[in-house]
């Protein structure tokens, strides 16, 4: 053990989960860090360590920790817990120092990685998160060591301040607040306030207080306060004289006219920018006309008479008032001992107050227009004001420069009610303040006198949610309610496929079964994303990302995702939840990778879907599996099995058991005619189709197919199709290439057999070695003169563990007469020649203890492959491609062929003649 500790403590990676993951069931943050030196000090072997912390950051005081109660983790800190610990605490309470309520977090060590440690928490912003992350690293190791450039108050502040940039601002943090309350899933599609609620379809979005409902003729009515004027006076509302002018000269015409007292404002501002009030005569029009000149975006400046009275904000949304706020200048009030300009200070003071919108009040700032007004008051800054004389700073009430609110929604009389309701309405705006001056808005404006000033467009909710004085008014509600009424539909049902191999086949079979539903799916998969059945982008979308593009697609009702095991480690799932989540199997594939090193351990990726399924969802599970079928108790929905086994298996006896307390399942039946696909749902059976009767299984051959088969007919029961569309799903999906590319594509090319396929590891070329085994058979049958010849060209991904790469050449051994070896484009760290080497290898071993290959080849490059395994091939050969570039390969059987069918399905056995065939369906583009 070293005699003193060093501040050792470092970040080795960063990985953000945007949705469940394996660590948590929602977004985290995951840090990896190294201890070093640090690993052999716990807290309590460093002298005043605890005490600093805590002194620094008081709210540890109320973690709980592992013990379950406050003050737990100031009780693992006394008795000694390890500084990777500490920085997830450390973390999570940085973020609430910010107003972020995270308490989920947990430190595991690095297995076989000692000093090294996991650290999971929590977060609402991803940027405000990671910086917590990185500066709770640096405190901890401050505190170990003192850094002398270590300012904690200023590093502090200015997360704070980086906090405070990011974050919502409090109107679109209500309406976001109370999405979330309604179980409504949000997503934010910029660094602002730009903020989709609703999935696919069902989709709205918001901008601060503007709505997808909200009109862009309505909102630029509001901005040109001139024709405001106009649209309410026409229709017989209160409203003050006004002219539009564009010079000086012209304002003092208008201003003659109308009378003094005036209001000087620019004809499209916002937040009482540029405002003059209360211009008394042609010297104060020809001051104030360059000030609202200056806020004015097209030059022009409203002139208008000066209603004297009280400022009230009247909030309509969807045509019914919310809220009434009355708003007081910026002000101090005297004591009869400070200056103005300390009491302003004292005033700022007030931790309720921030800079911009970003706290509930905003700080008062002495500008030169806050000196006028003091001017005007006959005070300066070093006036020492009367105590309780109020020293107005700013004319108008916003709460941007410093104002506050008052709460008067319950106060307003119902005439001035009507009246703003009616303003909104004249506008065309969903949400609108409506800004009234009048002496008292219990008394009927028309009456007491006064009128509306302003139309506001996107009204803020601060002075609403967050009165100074007055209860607050819950807001968002209406708005929620506006955007979904009451029982409507926010979220798409969601299907998410897993396994390590069938995921691509098993999640378009189920598009294609919801497309004959008529329902617009959005789909991810290795190939790219689709929707309703366009391929929109070319690329691995398998991933998170993908995800929520298709969430983010206005025309999707469904969406069906696969899920690989690379986008949950990298990202986590990407979305909250799914209502089924199929997992077809879990065989060592990828193993070594990201920390994964067992079969169990990729299982335990996987299952990530599992979890994600709610109470009122399912769980798809394959009974074959040991693994799979490990995974129902991670699920807290239902489970529905599907199964190959025969009856009377120990599988198929747990099925009938977990059927009989009311389950479902899809299992295969054998028959005299062949092999039925049933539905099992409590005690009844229902015959759903014939196996060999479809297309994808090549008439029953294709077992890897009628597996998948399965389990799309089983997420599609579980989603809710009816039996007859489900049969006619799978009836009609074949494997051509324009339903199903790089996947079991059969094509002819002069009497050669070609298939195309993607498999890439050992446990898939298994499944096609049984499918090759059964149709060369088949075409063995058919030529007596001589024996079909079976030519393979294999491959697997460069980061594969080196005995992965041989066992795929010893498999693919047992089912080929010739093995050409090729490699991907992408060689995934790898020397170009060494992964192919490795499944030549093993193509080798295999051969040497007499598996039926008797020549294997290395030709790297994939068309120079296909090229030389075309060239050997002669009528009736099988020849079966494993593709890197699919569309390529396809283009250049092509061209060998003079009567090539590309996405053709024909196979000479399949019972065309059956009543019950029903023949797949024309391609379609």
């Amino acid at each position: 053990m070293t005699e003193r500790p060093t501040p050792d403590l470092e970040i080795i990676e960063t990985r953000v989960y945007r949705g469940a993951n394996v660590w948590s069931y929602d977004k985290s943050i995951h840090l990896v860090v190294d201890l070093g030196s640090l690993e052999q000090f716990p807290t309590n072997t460093i002298p005043g360590f605890s005490e600093d912390l805590v002194s620094m950051l008081p709210g540890l005081r109320e973690h709980s920790c592992s013990r379950g109660r406050r003050g737990g983790f100031l009780e693992r800190l006394n008795e000694g817990t390890w500084l990777g610990h500490v920085a997830e605490h450390v973390a999570l309470a940085l973020q609430q120092l910010v107003g972020h309520d995270i308490r989920r977090g947990k430190t595991r060590q690095v297995k076989g990685e000692p000093g090294r440690y996991n650290i999971i928490y929590g977060y609402i912003d991803e940027n405000v998160g990671l910086s917590a992350g990185r500066l709770a690293v640096k405190l901890v190791n401050h505190l170990v060591e003192g850094d002398p450039d270590f300012d904690w108050e200023t590093q502090r502040d200015e997360f704070i301040r980086r906090a405070e940039r990011t974050a919502f601002g409090p109107s679109t943090q209500a309406i976001v607040d109370e999405a979330v309350s309604r179980d409504i899933p949000w997503i934010r599609l910029n660094q602002y306030s730009l903020v989709q609620l609703g999935q696919g379809v069902h989709a709205k979005r918001i901008r601060a207080t503007m709505t997808s409902e909200t009109s862009s003729i309505a909102v630029d009515i509001a901005s040109d306060k001139d024709l405001t004027t106009k649209l309410l006076g026409a229709a017989g509302l209160p409203v003050p004289k006004q002219e539009s002018v564009r010079s000086a000269d012209a304002a003092v015409a208008a201003a003659r006219r109308i009378g003094y007292p005036v209001v000087l404002k620019p004809l499209d501002g916002n937040h009482g920018r540029g405002v003059c009030l209360d211009l008394q005569d042609e010297d104060d029009v020809r001051a104030a006309f360059p000030i609202a000149e200056g806020q004015s975006r097209r030059g022009n400046v409203i002139v208008e008479s000066f209603v004297t009275g009280k400022d009230y904000r009247c909030l309509i949304i969807d045509g019914r008032m919310v809220a009434i706020a009355e708003r007081v200048p910026a002000s101090v009030t005297g004591d009869g001992r400070a200056t103005v300009e300390e009491l302003v200070e004292l005033t700022n003071a007030d931790p309720r107050r921030g800079v911009g919108h970003e706290k509930v009040l905003t700080r008062i700032k002495v500008d030169e227009a806050a000196l006028e007004v003091l001017a005007d008051q006959g005070h300066t800054l070093e006036s020492v004001p009367a105590e309780g004389e109020m020293v107005k700073l700013a004319l108008t009430g916003n709460m941007s420069t410093g104002g506050i609110s008052i709460d008067r929604t319950f106060e307003a009389h119902p005439e001035n009610v009507e009246i703003a309701e009616e303003a909104a309405r004249m506008v065309g705006l969903d949400i609108a303040g409506i800004d009234f001056i009048c002496p008292d808005i219990t008394e009927p404006v028309r009456e007491a006198g006064g009128a509306i000033c302003e139309v506001n467009a996107a009204p803020g909710f601060r002075m609403h949610t967050h009165p100074t004085i007055g209860e607050p008014q819950f807001i968002a509600k209406p708005v929620v309610d506006m955007l979904f009424p009451p029982g409507a539909t926010s979220r798409i049902p969601i299907v998410a496929v897993t396994g390590t191999n069938g995921k691509t086949t098993t999640s378009r079979m189920i598009a294609h079964i919801f497309k004959g539903l008529g329902r617009k799916v959005g789909m991810t998969s290795t190939d790219g994303v689709v929707i309703d059945e366009r391929l929109v982008i070319r690329a691995d979308a398998s991933g998170p990302r993908s995800a929520r593009m298709v969430l983010q697609n206005p025309r999707v009702d469904f969406a069906v995702f696969e899920v690989a095991r690379g986008g949950i480690l990298r990202e986590g799932l990407g979305y909250e939840r799914n209502d089924v989540a199929v997992v077809l199997n879990v065989q060592p594939d990828h193993l070594g990778l990201r920390g994964i090193d067992t079969v169990e351990q990729l299982a335990d990726v996987k299952a990530v879907i599992v979890e994600a399924v709610p109470r009122d969802g399912h769980a798809v599970l394959n009974a074959d599996d040991p693994l799979v079928r490990e995974m129902r108790r991670k699920c807290s929905g239902q489970v529905v099995w599907f199964s190959m086994e025969e009856p009377g298996s120990e599988v198929r006896d747990m099925i009938d058991a977990h059927c009989r307390r009311g389950g479902k399942a899809i299992v295969l039946n054998p028959t005299e005619r062949g092999e039925m696909i049933v539905v099992q749902h409590g005690r009844r059976e229902m015959q759903l189709a014939w196996t060999h009767l479809l297309p994808a299984t090549f008439n029953g051959r294709a077992r890897m197919n009628v597996q998948n088969a399965l389990g799309a007919a089983a997420a599609a029961f579980a989603a809710g199709a009816p039996l007859h569309d489900i049969r006619q799903g799978l009836r009609t999906f074949s494997t051509n290439y324009y339903l199903s590319p790089g996947r079991l594509n059969e094509v002819d090319v002069n009497g050669v057999n070609v298939i195309v396929d993607y498999c890439h590891n050992a446990p898939g070329m298994r499944m096609l070695g049984d499918f090759v085994d059964r149709v060369g058979d088949s075409l063995a049958s058919s030529h007596d003169l001589a024996r079909p010849s079976r030519i393979g060209i294999i491959a697997t991904a460069g980061d594969r563990r080196d005995q992965d790469m041989i066992d795929l050449g010893m498999v693919a051994a047992q089912h080929f007469d010739v093995c050409i070896v090729r490699e991907d484009v992408a060689l995934r760290g790898r020397e170009r020649g060494a992964t192919a080497q490795l499944v030549l290898d093993g193509v080798h071993a295999a051969m040497a203890d007499g598996a039926r290959c008797k020549q294997a080849e290395l030709v790297v490059e994939e068309i120079e492959a296909v090229r030389h395994a075309m060239s050997r091939a002669n009528r009736g050969d099988l020849v079966v491609v494993c593709v890197d570039k699919h569309a390529e390969v396809m283009s250049e059987l092509e061209n060998w062929s003079d009567t090539a069918q590309a996405g053709s399905t024909s196979n000479p056995d399949a019972p065309s003649a059956d009543p019950d065939y029903t023949p797949p369906a024309a391609d379609a583009e």
